[in-house]
């Protein structure tokens, strides 16, 4: 699927419901956080594409997982510039920044500046906004 912004996925609230498990729905639809060390692919180590949950769009390349001990999937950059949007994110007493998938809205987690290099940053992501797809099955 194409991270095109002009591809923009719109569904209504009735619809994602239909689409998304309810603990997917909260954390995607409703900002939610899933509990650390619960989510899926924290401890992931195969070579793949993580993809949005909601739409399907690619956002993250196990090449830029790594092991943060924050206790979600961490990752030092995107697949692509255009899969991740950022909101100014002022909730709870704090100020950081949202990441979003950029062709559904969808709420993945949020983006430290305490990464890796070459970015220095650590998108810190909700594994149940996430789809694995090893790439042995993208040749399949």
């Amino acid at each position: 699927m194409s991270n095109d912004a002009k591809d923009k996925l719109e569904l209504s609230e009735d619809e994602w419901r239909a689409r998304l498990t309810p603990e997917q729905y909260a954390v995607t639809r409703q900002h939610g956080t899933e509990r650390a060390g619960t989510g899926p692919y924290l401890e992931e180590k195969r070579a793949g594409s993580y993809r949005c949950v909601c739409c399907g769009a690619e956002l993250f390349s196990s090449d830029t997982k790594y092991e943060s001990g924050s206790g979600w999937p961490s990752f030092y950059a995107p697949a692509d510039k255009d899969a991740i949007s950022e909101v100014d994110d002022n909730s709870l007493f704090m100020r950081r920044t949202e990441i979003r998938c950029a062709r559904c809205d969808a709420h993945l987690g949020h983006v430290f500046p305490d990464g890796p290099q070459p970015t220095g940053l650590r998108y810190c992501t909700n594994g149940l906004a996430l789809d694995f797809e090893p790439d042995s099955d993208k040749n399949a």
